[in-house]
């Protein structure tokens, strides 16, 4: 008789697993109902290992949190058409939309809890709102980029809330509109 050959591990693999079960469990439960142990079997993983890797449940919560903002994609945002692709992915029905909702469920959850509100915050600061005032740059950046977050904000609410993609003149006129709103805030160069 053979032995099977030992599984070969994939800790990176392992750890976005993890990551990626941890945000979609803190999306459904929030942070103080959320379970290690329900978070590891959703990864395929040992509860063990999230310890190992992150060092506990608050550790973790921080990691999703962060991995739930993308500050490198505002890098390949162009002023130019930045409105227009703004309020077209607003109006939805692209593919990464089950992410960017399940996403933007966990940082409201998060909001809202007394625990995790102070690491939202933090976490805004460091990877939302920093970003966006380099990114606009010039007078008064800071006080633009909070106005683009609240902006932005308010048509993630909507689209969470309204829970499908627009579809023809409503989806016409919603892009329109939009646009318009994201260019008062961020004009076109």
């Amino acid at each position: 008789m053979t032995e099977a050959a030992p599984r070969r591990r994939d800790a990176d693999a392992t750890r976005a697993a993890i990551l990626q079960a941890a945000k979609a469990h803190f999306a459904r439960s929030g942070y103080d109902r959320a379970a290690l142990r329900e978070i590891a079997t959703e990864a395929g993983a040992d509860v063990a290992l999230i310890k190992r890797y992150f060092g506990g449940k608050e550790a973790l919560f921080t990691e999703a949190l962060k991995a739930s903002f993308h500050p490198d994609r505002l890098a390949a945002w162009n002023r130019a058409g930045f409105a227009r692709e703004a309020a077209t992915m607003m109006a939805g029905g692209a593919h990464a939309d089950d992410e960017r909702a399940q996403s933007f469920q966990f940082l409201l959850r998060a909001a809202t809890s007394p625990t995790t509100a102070p690491m939202l915050n933090l976490a805004v600061q460091e990877r939302f709102l920093e970003p966006i005032r380099d990114w606009l740059g010039g007078d008064d950046a800071a006080a633009r980029a909070r106005a683009l977050a609240a902006v932005f904000i308010g048509f993630l609410v909507e689209r969470l809330v309204r829970g499908r993609p627009l579809a023809g003149r409503e989806r016409d006129v919603f892009i329109e509109q939009a646009t318009a709103i994201f260019e008062a805030v961020v004009p076109p160069p």
